[in-house]
């Protein structure tokens, strides 16, 4: 416990008893106290008017007042590096116990004295000796956050809020919970209720369940309850559906497969472009990785090793990355962002619709990256993201494949890596990060070959392009489409833009070097259109 800590506690208890109400430190507040978790929020239940008493707590601890809704206040004290935020609710019902049988989950089900609590945190380290903590404890929650189990409170308790079943998810991922069968069994039972819960409760759940790392292993999680196919059905005909080599997972397992590759992918790229980090070795991190997956009782997917292929390529795409973000077209931050994430998980979405059988046996998913466009799109309106969220993920979706086929080509040329970023913009750097993170998730555990140094050769070309000769391949426009249409007296149409896009390739490809040659080439590029369709 921190000094500042303390001293807003020792305020608050003083506030009110000086106030002749009891308060209670409820929920998550004596949760962390009992796992020895760090705490800037804590829920304060008492009797009288909360909503009034937490805005002169806020005068008195020198903060602020927030609303939250007509029976609660938020009192938030702003200090260095973190706020401390006190939430004072009334009383439920007639008692703190019968309070607390009302929560979610047993580990949250607790409460103490607040007057309590600080003579506790005054004594230090040898509180627990020498003045235990006397909890009001009906459900016997102490004895889960010892065992470091997650329990509900009573079979309900799914059905009163079925967003608690994604924050079971959240909470056995922060506190590394397991989750009691029988409580998963409610979960099993009630997933179908989540469609019940306000989008953006669920939205916000759900982006806090994918931020942290291993977000892949608590997607399994909830596919394992049933509950992502709740939030996205979409995904019930990828179970099962098999693809072409070099595919080693299923449809849905490829899905989940790409979010925690492109969390290595991201890893790679963090240690200062190596593969590995220093003194550190392949075999050393997959057994660091099963141990963490035996702690959560869960599997460890190793993916392809990559110690060693084309070491200089990724020294170079981190190094790419670093000027990247010095200029502002890029944030490594955004790589791992909840947005993403959803991205890697739904950039295949298309396949559920595209699936075909030829006579020979062989599985094709024609133009899946248009179908899963529309997909991506309802998922993610479903899901109450943002419109810069949803954009993301459907361009992704859209052109996760073009870097790889690039890549394969013989030669690339100019024109196709311009019209790559003219399609994209700065967003074609993440695009391409995680088309490597696809061509991982699609060999699963089988070795990388030469296909795989060719893409991250390519990848490096694509940012080198676009961050150290950005104005040759995008130069600024050289005129408007209004001075087009004036000069060549047009009407507004796709004849213009076509125009447009024909001058800057040849601006781009050094052919067009002043307004007056933009002009003269898009009056031979019309009339060559004009005579051609005569």
């Amino acid at each position: 416990m921190d000094t500042r800590t303390l001293e807003l506690l020792r305020a608050t208890s003083k506030y009110f008893s000086e106030h002749e109400q009891e308060a209670y430190l409820v929920g998550g507040s004596v949760r962390d106290i009992l796992l020895g978790e760090v705490c800037v929020d804590w829920d304060v239940v008492t009797g009288g008017d909360p909503p009034g008493l937490a805005r002169g707590l806020a005068d008195r601890l020198g903060g602020y007042y927030a609303f939250l809704h007509d029976k609660t206040g938020r009192v938030v004290v702003k200090g260095e590096g973190q706020e401390i935020v006190f939430d004072v609710a009334p009383f439920k019902s007639g008692s703190i116990e019968e309070d607390l049988r009302q929560r979610d989950f047993t580990v949250n089900a607790m409460a103490v004295r607040l007057e309590e609590v600080v003579r506790w945190f005054e004594m230090g380290n040898d509180g627990w000796q020498v003045m235990p903590l006397h909890l009001i404890d009906p459900l016997h929650g102490a004895a889960d956050a010892e065992g470091r189990c997650l329990r509900a409170v009573d079979d309900g308790v799914f059905q009163r809020d079925p967003l608690r079943m994604l924050r079971a998810v959240r909470l056995r991922m922060r506190y590394g919970l397991h989750v009691d069968g029988w409580t998963e069994g409610l979960m099993r039972q009630d997933a179908g209720l989540l469609t019940r819960v306000a989008v953006q409760r669920v939205h916000d759940e759900l982006y806090a369940i994918l931020e942290p790392d291993r977000a892949s292993e608590r997607l399994r999680y909830m596919d394992g309850l049933g509950l992502l196919v709740v939030l996205i059905p979409e995904f019930v005909r990828a179970r099962g559906m098999g693809q072409p080599d070099p595919h080693f997972w299923d449809v849905l397992e490829h899905s989940l497969e790409s979010v925690g590759a492109l969390e290595r992918l991201a890893g790679m790229i963090r240690r200062e472009g190596h593969a590995l980090g220093e003194g550190e070795t392949e075999e050393h991190r997959y057994s660091e990785g099963q141990d963490e997956a035996r702690e959560q009782g869960s599997t460890y997917e190793q993916g392809p090793s990559v110690a060693g292929k084309g070491e200089a390529d990724w020294e170079e795409i981190h190094t790419l990355l670093r000027e990247a973000e010095e200029q502002g077209v890029f944030w490594f931050a955004d790589l791992m962002a909840p947005c993403m994430k959803l991205a890697a998980l739904l950039h295949d979405i298309g396949k559920t619709v595209t699936y075909t059988l030829d006579e020979d046996g062989s599985i094709h998913f024609y133009h899946h990256q248009q179908a899963g466009v529309q997909l991506v799109r309802q998922v993610m309106t479903r899901l109450g993201a943002s419109t810069q969220d949803r954009r993301l993920v459907e361009l992704v979706t859209a052109h996760h494949m073009r870097p790889g086929q690039l890549a394969q080509l013989d030669g690339v040329t100019p024109r196709a890596i311009r019209r790559y970023f003219v399609d994209l913009g700065p967003m074609g750097i993440a695009v391409a990060l995680f088309s490597l993170a696809d061509h991982m998730a699609t060999l699963g555990p089988q070795p990388l070959t030469e296909s795989w140094e060719q893409h991250v050769a390519f990848v490096r070309l694509l940012l080198t392009r676009y961050v150290r000769e950005r104005e040759s391949i995008l130069p600024p426009c050289l005129m408007s489409a209004e001075e087009l249409m004036r000069r060549l007296k047009l009407k507004p149409g796709p004849l213009v833009g076509q125009l447009l896009e024909q001058v800057a390739e040849a601006q781009a490809e050094g052919v067009v070097r002043s307004k007056e040659e933009a002009f003269w080439w898009a009056q031979e590029r019309f009339q060559q259109i004009f005579y051609s369709s005569s």
